[in-house]
Parts: C-alpha cells; sequence; structure tokens
C-alpha cells in the first residue's frame, strides 16, 4: 500500500468556522496517528485534492511525519485548474503554502470549474491511483466525503480497495488521550 489518498468533511461541515479553532489540533492528532499507523504499513505518498479541512488537516500530520520518515511524499491533485479562485485570500495563502509543501501538484482537469463532473471525475481519478483510502467520516452525518468514499466502494467491488475510517469515537479517544497526558504533566 505506498498511495494512500486521504479526505473528510470541510471545516463547515465540521462546526469549525475559525483557523485556530481547537477541535482541529484534536483532529490532527487523530489523523497523525492513523496516518503514523500507515506509513509503518508501507504507505509512502499521501495523495489529497486540496480541499480545506481534513485533507489539509493529514497534511500538515503528514508533513509533520517527514522527520521521522524521510522517504514519504505529498501529492495534491486539484480536481480542476485555479480550484482556489473563489476562496478568500487568507485561504489561498494557506493553500499557496500547502502546495509549496508538496512534491507533486496537478490538476485532474486541465481547465477551471465547468460543472460538478470534475468533482466526480476527481474522485474516480484519486481512487483509482491510490492504495487505499483514509476518510474522516461518520455515516450519521453526510457530507462531502460521502462521494469519493462511493467512489471508493464502486472500486470494492471489483478489487481488494482498503478504507481505514476515521469516526466520531476516534476523536474522542484522542480528546481523552490529550487530557489524561495534560492530567499527567
Amino acid at each position: 500500500m505506498r498511495r494512500l489518498a486521504a479526505t473528510g468533511y470541510k471545516p463547515a461541515e465540521l462546526g469549525i468556522f475559525k483557523d485556530d479553532a481547537p477541535e482541529i489540533a484534536y483532529i490532527r492528532k487523530t489523523l497523525e496517528k492513523r496516518l503514523r499507523a500507515l506509513i509503518e504499513e508501507g504507505s509512502e505518498w499521501l495523495i489529497i485534492s486540496g480541499q480545506p479541512g481534513v485533507e489539509w488537516w493529514a497534511a500538515e500530520a503528514w508533513n509533520g511525519l517527514r522527520e521521522e520518515y524521510d522517504h514519504i511524499r505529498l501529492a495534491v491533485l486539484e480536481p480542476f485548474l485555479e480550484q482556489d479562485s473563489i476562496w478568500p485570500e487568507h485561504v489561498r495563502t494557506a493553500y499557496a503554502e500547502l502546495k509549496q509543501s508538496a512534491d507533486y501538484v496537478d490538476a485532474i482537469s486541465k481547465r477551471p470549474y465547468v460543472n460538478p463532473s470534475q468533482l466526480k471525475a476527481k474522485n474516480d481519478f484519486i481512487i483509482s491511483h491510490t492504495d487505499a483510502l483514509l476518510i474522516l467520516y461518520d455515516e450519521e452525518q453526510e457530507g462531502v466525503p460521502k462521494y469519493m468514499l462511493a467512489s471508493a466502494e464502486r472500486r470494492q467491488q471489483s478489487d481488494h480497495y482498503p478504507v481505514y475510517t476515521i469516526v466520531p469515537e476516534d476523536l474522542e479517544e484522542t480528546v481523552r488521550e490529550e487530557a489524561e497526558r495534560e492530567w499527567d504533566e
């Protein structure tokens, strides 16, 4: 399993509206734990589409693990050109920094946004070019990640394609662990 896709909710889908919201640290820590385990199992590339939220936090956690695992790489495969054109300036700036940290950046569709079919094509392309998916998703709270999950489930019908899901209980466990760690200090 060399190539790992990662996705999940956008910040607003999680009720996160500030870049410094405390929930982000717990999400990033949970992602880091799972990513570390997947690196130990052979993951070398993390592939994201550049969507703000879980994908960015996964990339940040991945980049933080590069000190321990200098062989790992990050790819950003945007669904279309100028994906960030309608984002606020501070978000575009953060995205530019994220892309600079990547080892590979490209757009799947070589034109700006035209219609939603480009997003489906992005999901199908990423799933077909990876060996597994890490997703933060709760079936009781639908959102954007359901589309990438649907693509992964279609692939699972004809191929072995592991889907590693982070659920709310995993996040709660991280919160408990961090509270215990702080209590011990």
